[in-house]
């Protein structure tokens, strides 16, 4: 008898489940993944916008849609894709990195990988470690307390990302408005979602046709030369990869940084500890990449394109499929008490930059963003603590990011 299960149940194709389960709430992951992860582990959901999808909510299923060809990106262009935000409203004309497989993904994952090898990334740390402390030095000036996502969060991975791609770092207020137009569910109208992702292709574009005329040492130049001395890509996916990296490069870790201090704030005895050995920072960070969810809703679908038992269930050719990561980072089957925030973990890797051909090219710079990051504030700001409570920490809504939108800190002054 085959262990597919093709019974009629909740979650099922003949009744869907309303998906996502609500709002986030601070660090927790809704306690409907746990239920799903123990019974329904691979389940039929209905996103806001488009056609019902297959949940993955186990690490073991995640790890393998991620890694097996058999699950497309790429065929999510031409289909009504599942998804918790009207999708026409920032355009898919463009095939960018996010919509393409193997072998024409690979073209670009070859070109990003010039920029982010771990050579060029540890070439980068002194100059993110004295960002980090010219950004504290500010708050340090301006005394306790003060707002740790307008004043270090947002404009530390924003410097960063500018320095490696070549924006101007004056122009940050811009584009960190108009980003929001790739991460919105709720939070922009459609039409201001649609002017705010032209606004941003058009800047970049006109930032592409500057940087021709005069090259520079950055990754900017270097995606130019692989599109007009190999031909390797064309002007539109240039500027949608610039795109890209732009948003992707800022928009995640100047979530996860709040997000990071809160759940170590909120961790007093590990706060200390990491405080005074430093020589944690590493195994901290890969903790809380584990620990802190950073999508309020699963996102970018996978379209089988072949019938695929997934599970215990069988996905026909054709049917989209969603993973939650932080379903999978809390997975019991794989991690002991993994509700716990546990430094000292020796199990299996986390999947918080994903995995397989569309593991995140940015991780080993995130990684050292944050662990210098937490260095430089545990470090520089004695007694760090909450300005008032954490229950006055004010958190985004209607983003596919979650995290602090507002974050009042204090310290301890000379």
């Amino acid at each position: 008898m085959s262990s597919v299960d093709e019974t009629a149940r909740p979650g099922s194709a003949e009744d869907p489940l309303s998906y996502p389960f609500g709002r986030p709430d601070q660090l927790d992951v809704h306690a409907s993944y746990r239920e799903l992860r123990r019974r329904d582990p691979v389940c039929r959901v209905q996103l806001p916008y488009g056609e019902p999808a297959w949940l993955v909510t186990r690490y073991a299923d995640v790890k393998f849609v991620l890694g097996d060809a058999r699950f497309s990106r790429a065929a999510a262009f031409e289909r009504d894709e599942p998804s918790a935000r009207p999708m026409g409203a920032i355009g898919r004309n463009i095939r960018s990195l996010q919509y393409l497989d193997p072998p024409e993904h690979t073209v670009l994952r070859k070109i990003l990988g010039q920029a982010f090898t771990v050579r060029r990334i540890e070439k980068l740390r002194p100059s993110v470690e004295r960002l980090a402390h010219e950004l504290v030095d500010g708050m340090l000036e301006r005394g306790s307390p003060a707002e740790l996502v307008r004043d270090f969060a947002l404009p530390f991975p924003a410097a960063v990302i500018c320095e490696l791609l070549g924006v101007p770092y004056s122009d940050r207020h811009d584009f960190q408005t108009w980003s929001d137009a790739f991460v919105s569910t709720t939070s922009l109208a459609p039409e201001l979602v649609r002017s705010y992702a032209v606004r941003l292709r058009e800047y970049m574009t006109a930032l592409v046709a500057e940087r021709r005329k005069a090259p520079r040492e950055d990754l900017m130049s270097t995606l130019i030369a692989a599109r007009d001395v190999d031909q390797r890509i064309n002007d539109d996916e240039l500027v949608a990869l610039a795109v890209a990296i732009l948003v992707g490069g800022h928009e995640t870790t100047s979530s996860q940084i709040p997000s990071f201090v809160f759940a170590l704030l909120t961790h007093p005895d590990l706060m200390d500890r990491v405080r005074a050995d430093p020589g944690l920072l590493p195994a901290t960070v890969e903790e809380l990449l584990r620990y802190v969810p950073l999508f309020a809703t699963a996102a970018f679908p996978r379209y089988a394109l072949e019938d695929v038992e997934v599970g215990g269930v069988l996905v026909r050719a054709g049917e989209p499929l969603l993973v939650s990561l932080p379903s999978a980072n809390r997975d019991e089957s794989v991690y002991h008490d993994p509700d716990v925030l546990d430094v000292t973990r020796q199990e299996a890797s986390h999947v918080g930059f994903a995995h397989g051909a569309h593991f995140c090219p940015g991780a080993q710079l995130a990684r050292v963003e944050l662990q210098i990051a937490l260095r430089t504030l545990l470090q520089r700001l004695p007694g760090l603590r909450f300005a008032t409570s954490e229950r006055d920490v004010e958190w985004k809504t209607g983003l596919l990011t979650r995290g602090p939108l507002r974050m009042r800190i204090a310290w301890d002054e000379a």
